[in-house]
């Protein structure tokens, strides 16, 4: 298929015609990414015997297939989609921004939405906004209007919307959210935890394994070799194991796995009790953070702590991911692990038994996305337990109020 170039009488510039970028410019007119990428689609096959095409032409070619299938608003929006259309939001603590919706995507996304059903919202919102010529909004109307039109919803309904309430009744708590993600080696601890950091701005990490090497450069191997080895290998740290051959049994590698796991947690207690003590959220990984570690611990009543334990139930898969540690994190060379899977795999199955023991919510890592997305639906599921409110005092909005009924 021969390249199509775009030239821009105004600029006097010829780009490729580019089927991703007009996608997004369909989106930003209120077509659902599906119908985007079809439309989108349809004008690239168009196109495909012309060499070049003006900006003028191109946008009059949307704008008839738009036509064509009863898109009059969307065609108004597209044919003004140059024009700077602002809307402001006033959030609850007086600062003003942009309605943004990558932002506004993301909200949706942490109460465990898919890009699909998040997208759907976002257009349904902006079409909102933007027929009702709304300039200026506030943070609770917003969240109040994302509320009705969840619950309201064929496919995502009153489930969905209640998730929606409860996670903005616990942002407005101003309680800390403690994430304790365990799991062997290669089950995505360390991936997941970033996600959970990132997506809903905790900005306190720790892994049980930076700890641990800490606690090395304290102790000298001669004093204490259990923690001076692997999760896996720790066996031969214990008394008359040093010079052991390579098989171990289950009893004693497990043995050697608590051993270590129980020095590290005075450690990782430490590491919550401040983050309890300074009322800021916490993500905390690491295969040392063993089920009974979890019992025992002493939760303020503030504090919301949500313990997860990773893992994957094919050992292809498992492998795979120790395989790609050479090319994503390369100071952790797959080779040691790869020697030893065998025991990591029987860890694993330790630990997931132990998990599903203590009633701890097991995640199968098979996907980031949806991943993340379980452990949120997880999260806001245990915050429902407590809840005990309505939506106007979540979102602040009288229920009769002429803004409400706008």
């Amino acid at each position: 298929m021969a390249k199509t170039l775009v030239e821009d009488s105004e600029d006097h510039t010829r780009v490729p015609f580019l089927r991703g970028i007009l996608i997004r410019s369909l989106q930003d007119s209120g077509i659902h990414f599906d119908q985007a990428s079809d439309i989108a689609s349809d004008i690239r096959s168009d196109l495909a015997d012309t060499s070049i095409i003006s900006t003028d032409e191109l946008s009059q070619m949307v704008l008839e297939r738009l036509r064509s299938i009863h898109k009059q608003q969307v065609s108004t929006r597209y044919q003004n989609r140059n024009i700077p259309i602002t809307v402001q939001v006033e959030h609850c603590d007086g600062r003003i921004t942009n309605f943004s919706r990558q932002q506004y995507r993301q909200s949706l996304e942490t109460i465990g939405l898919n890009s699909r059903e998040s997208d759907s919202v976002v257009q349904m919102m902006q079409e909102h906004l933007f027929n009702r010529n709304i300039k200026h909004v506030t943070g609770g109307r917003l969240a109040m209007l994302t509320y009705r039109y969840l619950r309201q919803s064929n496919k995502l309904g009153p489930a969905v919307a209640k998730r929606w309430l409860v996670w903005h009744d616990f942002l407005n708590s101003n309680r800390e959210l403690i994430f304790l993600i365990g799991g062997t080696a290669g089950s995505g601890k360390s991936t997941t935890a970033n996600i959970l950091a990132s997506r809903l701005e905790i900005v306190r990490s720790q892994s049980t394994d930076m700890l641990r090497e800490v606690m090395r450069t304290m102790m000298p191997e001669q004093l204490m070799p259990v923690l001076h080895q692997s999760s896996f290998t720790a066996w031969r740290g214990l008394p008359d194991q040093q010079q052991a051959g390579d098989s171990v049994s289950e009893d004693l590698l497990i043995q050697g796995y608590r051993t270590q796991a129980d020095l590290l947690a005075l450690a990782m207690e430490a590491v919550i009790e401040r983050t309890m003590r300074e009322r800021v959220s916490l993500v905390l990984e690491g295969v040392h953070l063993h089920p009974a570690f979890v019992e025992k611990l002493e939760v303020e009543t503030n504090s919301v702590v949500i313990p997860v334990m990773l893992g994957l139930l094919k050992r292809k898969q498992l492998q795979q991911r120790i395989k790609r540690r050479s090319t994503n994190v390369p100071d952790r060379g797959a080779a040691h692990y790869l020697k030893h899977f065998d025991e990591i795999w029987r860890l694993q199955s330790y630990l997931l038994s132990e998990a599903d023991r203590a009633n701890i919510h097991i995640t199968l890592n098979e996907s980031r996305d949806k991943t993340f997305a379980e452990i949120m639906r997880y999260t806001i599921a245990m915050l429902a337990r407590d809840f005990d409110s309505t939506p106007e005092k979540v979102f602040g909005v009288p229920a009769e109020s002429k803004q409400g009924k706008k």
